[in-house]
């Protein structure tokens, strides 16, 4: 990859496999499976292949809460999968998530198994499914869709753009951080101004908005996610910073972090998970 300023884009764009920085083989330019490879079913209907990123936490974090609710049928088997190594390419996972992301979802509890993919649309499944977490009220409801949209169309350019050539790119490249710093702390401005009167993203529900929204915005001012806190000033915004500590002590986002965690102290990760029992003897 060069680094020449004067870069012309060709008239016809290659792939070329070894561009790109740290993530680079966990993506291609076309879609399908790589290789054949079945998927392992557990004892519970809800089947969960997924990692512990943002977008993976979102789902095993939503499942904890509802089993804190009380909810038996989100009991749940999750499944690491490896996207350094490819996984996400195997034929098993491909059928559920013909876009090869992670996570994914397998509701065998229907009369055909229900399969979904992106974290917006499995968070919204679960919540109509066992009717928690997502509110009836005729404004309440209409918001909380809002603020869900909102971090599924907003991450990427938290994620794809700032944490990318921040932390990713192979080499620093001023405009592109500079770019996606001034997007991000415009976001993160945004939530600032929302919960300055708000307790959760939707007045003082705990909702799927807020289950979205903390695993990349509260990691991110709380120095998890890209480690950049210092540099965007992150603790400037006060209200943000309140509620991102307020959710991290919630005991289902503690077990949630954990789940399909790979790295480590093992005492923090479970990388499969079948039942509560997995947590036995883990610092929550």
């Amino acid at each position: 990859m060069s680094q020449d300023t004067n870069y012309t884009p060709p008239k016809v764009w290659n792939w070329d496999a070894d561009s790109g920085g740290k993530w680079s083989k966990t993506n291609r330019p076309i879609a399908g499976a790589t290789h054949e490879k079945e998927l392992p079913v557990g004892q519970h209907p809800l089947q969960l292949h997924s990692l512990a990123t943002p977008n993976g936490q979102k789902v095993t974090i939503m499942l904890e809460e509802l089993l804190e609710l009380g909810v038996t049928g989100a009991e749940y088997d999750a499944y690491p999968v490896n996207i350094g190594e490819g996984e996400q390419f195997g034929s098993g996972f491909v059928e559920i998530n013909p876009n090869s992301k992670i996570p994914a979802l397998v509701d065998h509890s229907t009369d055909q198994p229900t399969r979904l993919f992106e974290s917006g649309a499995i968070l919204l499944y679960l919540a109509e499914k066992f009717d928690k977490l997502l509110p009836t009220d005729k404004a309440d409801r209409p918001a909380c869709l809002s603020w869900l949209f909102w971090q599924i169309g907003s991450a990427p350019y938290l994620g794809g753009g700032f944490g990318h050539f921040y932390k990713y790119a192979p080499f620093p490249i001023e405009y592109c951080i500079d770019r996606f710093t001034m997007e991000t702390k415009r976001q993160l401005d945004v939530l600032d101004k929302h919960l300055e009167n708000n307790q959760y993203m939707i007045d003082d529900e705990y909702t799927i908005a807020d289950i979205a929204i903390w695993p990349w915005y509260g990691q991110v001012v709380q120095n998890v996610v890209y480690e950049a806190a210092e540099f965007l000033d992150a603790q400037s915004y006060v209200h943000l910073n309140r509620w991102a500590n307020t959710i991290a002590q919630r005991p289902a986002v503690k077990r949630g972090l954990m789940v399909n965690r790979t790295s480590g102290p093992d005492e923090r990760k479970v990388p499969e998970r079948h039942d509560s029992s997995d947590f036995d003897g883990k610092t929550t």
